[in-house]
């Protein structure tokens, strides 16, 4: 049966109708029609680590299906893998939390998601710098409440001053959300620089503070800080973290939150309804992977430093691009502004990021996600969770797409 056109105008929901897909998730699909129609096509969009899962993590998940470890687990998640975050956090971030603070999830975007749209009503507004990752502001969305976005730059290595969060906060202001290391950016915020937002936030008791570290094990020189060491704020802060990025998780889908016991409450009722409890087998490999170490975590940081650091130098050379050396994550995020107003070999005038990125598409078979996605008209994100051999080639073709534009 087909609908009408009037029929397809009204047919779902507004609020879904009007959601707009996820920009990496859809530039990958692009990315593989295009590889797939026989295309030459690198894509440096995804935030996935190339590398496997360590062995120790899936031979623990193996024996939990062997021994018949399939039913459904507790909607929190599996007790021990809930102590082993708890002593995970006690260790490495220095935050002291109990069992009961501790919330499992089908990944860290569920984590987020359950926290926003539990803690936010219709018309609040959640404060986040910019440029932020894509999905924050379509879960304020979903929420029906605000995403008010603080305008960073290079020159301030895209992170947000005291002055500009005071100047954020309104009497609608609910949540502030600190993502550190970043993505899209890579920058991270240091100790001293977090001292300063907290001074503001200490202010506003109303107010609870969302930490996103998924990026944690992923620094290069300076130390990640956890903001709920803050003791003045520890009762507000809301900590989300998981195991995809810091130990190569990224297909199991698990991610957790670290928050009042209030907090949990409310977001352990919303998962319930919608997922219950995370994949059972998967959480006897996240419990492994937290009391194994950390040695196969740090080989991986410490791949991606030497592909920062080599591209970081392909991408300093190109005229026109101006760059930052990020701090963390895997992601570098330029400035192609220099470049609009140029015309494409066909004649085709440069207006926006996104005609700057299908040209890179079209003419150099390079794909990169534009910065609107993130909140930013100017920028575009080039992900280093690739082979060198894919990087260096991927930065001759960005040098020769833009190299064209006159």
């Amino acid at each position: 049966m087909s609908l009408t056109s009037s029929q397809e105008q009204i047919f779902g929901s507004h609020l879904i109708q009007s959601l707009e897909e996820s920009a990496t998730l859809g530039i990958s699909k692009k990315v593989r029609e295009l590889t797939a129609a026989g295309k030459d096509v690198i894509g440096l969009t995804l935030g996935e680590p190339d590398f496997d899962t360590p062995v120790h993590i899936r031979d623990a998940a193996k024996k939990a299906l062997d021994d018949g470890f399939t039913h459904y687990p507790p909607v929190t998640g599996l007790p021990e893998l809930r102590d082993a975050i708890a002593a995970k956090l006690k260790r490495e971030n220095g935050l002291n939390y109990s069992r009961n603070n501790i919330l499992v999830s089908t990944g860290a975007k569920q984590s987020l998601y359950n926290v926003v749209v539990a803690m936010l009503n219709p018309g609040d507004e959640m404060v986040v710098p910019a440029p932020y990752w894509v999905s924050y502001e379509a879960m304020t969305y979903l929420a029906q409440a605000k995403l008010v976005a603080v305008p960073t730059d290079i020159a301030s290595g895209y992170k947000m001053s005291p002055e500009q969060l005071e100047a954020a906060i309104s009497p609608r202001t609910k949540l502030v959300l600190l993502n550190t290391p970043s993505n899209p950016t890579g920058s991270m915020y240091s100790k001293d620089e977090l001292a300063g937002l907290v001074a503001v936030l200490e202010r506003y008791p109303h107010i609870h503070i969302i930490a996103d570290e998924i990026y944690e094990h992923l620094t290069y020189g300076l130390e990640h800080y956890s903001v709920g060491r803050f003791d003045s704020i520890f009762e507000r802060v809301i900590t989300v973290n998981g195991f995809s990025k810091g130990y190569a998780m990224t297909g199991w889908r698990l991610g957790y939150i670290a928050a009042p016991q209030a907090v949990c409450d409310l977001a352990e009722k919303l998962q319930g309804q919608v997922t219950s409890g995370a994949n059972a087998f998967a959480m006897k490999g996240a419990v492994a992977a937290l009391e194994g170490g950390l040695e196969t975590t740090y080989a991986m940081r410490d791949a991606f430093k030497t592909r920062r650091d080599a591209l970081y130098q392909q991408l300093k050379a190109i005229d026109g691009l101006e760059v930052n050396l990020p701090d963390g994550a895997f992601y570098f995020y330029p400035d192609a502004k220099n470049f609009f107003g140029r015309r494409t070999p066909q004649g085709k005038r440069i207006e926006n990021i996104e005609d700057l990125c299908f040209h890179l598409l079209d003419e150099a078979g390079l794909a990169v996600i534009p910065g609107n996605a993130f909140g930013t008209e100017t920028h575009i994100r080039i992900s280093y969770a690739y082979a060198q051999e894919i990087l260096d080639e991927a930065a001759s073709r960005l040098a020769d797409g833009l190299r064209k534009l006159t």
